[in-house]
Parts: C-alpha cells; sequence; structure tokens
C-alpha cells in the first residue's frame, strides 16, 4: 500500500502555483511574446514536475523544481522583460518554488521522523 507523505502537501502547491503560473498571461494581460512563452514553457515544467514528486516521489525531482525557481527569477533578465508584469508575476512565483524546495528537501535530510524517534530511547516520552 502507497503511504502519503507528509512533505506530499508542499508538491500540492507547487502544482497550484504552476497552474496559476499558466494562466497568469491572460490573468495579467502579459504584452511581450517572449514573457508567455517562458512563462508557459516554464509553468508546464513545474506542473509535470509536481505531478511526478506526487506519482512516485524522487529527491532528484525536488531538486529540479529548485533548479525550475530558479530560472524563474533571473529569466526576466537573461530573456529581456525585466520592469514588466511578467517580471513580477514570474519573479514572486520563482520565490516560493524556491522557497518550498528548499523546505522540502530541508524536511527530507534534517527534519526528524517520528516513526524513527520512537523506541530508540526505550519509548515515548
Amino acid at each position: 500500500m502507497h503511504r502519503w507523505r507528509r512533505e506530499a502537501i508542499l508538491d500540492c502547491y507547487n502544482l497550484v502555483l504552476g497552474t496559476f503560473l499558466f494562466v497568469s498571461p491572460w490573468l495579467f494581460v502579459f504584452a511581450r511574446d517572449v514573457a508567455r512563452v517562458d512563462v508557459w514553457v516554464t509553468s508546464a515544467l513545474l506542473v509535470l514536475i509536481s505531478i511526478a514528486t506526487l506519482v512516485a516521489f524522487a529527491e532528484w525531482e525536488e531538486w529540479a523544481s529548485l533548479v525550475v525557481g530558479l530560472w524563474m527569477v533571473v529569466s526576466p533578465w537573461v530573456l529581456g522583460f525585466p520592469q514588466t508584469t511578467a517580471m513580477h508575476v514570474i519573479v514572486g512565483v520563482g520565490c516560493v518554488v524556491i522557497y518550498l524546495a528548499a523546505l522540502e528537501l530541508w524536511l527530507i535530510h534534517y527534519s526528524p521522523h517520528l516513526d524513527e524517534g520512537v523506541g530508540r530511547q526505550g519509548g515515548s516520552r
């Protein structure tokens, strides 16, 4: 039986952020074609990574989300649409994606697991 990971809610948030990012060119009427294409491609990657993580978790998927988030933060300057509404949207979403990916990686590696603590010291306190 498949066991639900407690960190999976963060992947659900990334899925919602990716969906929001995909529809953002219509919501905020992005003027530049390059911004729309970047947002659509980036959001499709984020949604695919989030779905893959929910279906079958692998740590590399969290690193991939982190890289996608970093790309979102730098892409307006790399692709030439700084100081636009698209920049504000994609950088804002990118910062949240970076935070969620880093949080999940931290939880995976450094957070104490409740099941492992019981029994090690002769029982729970």
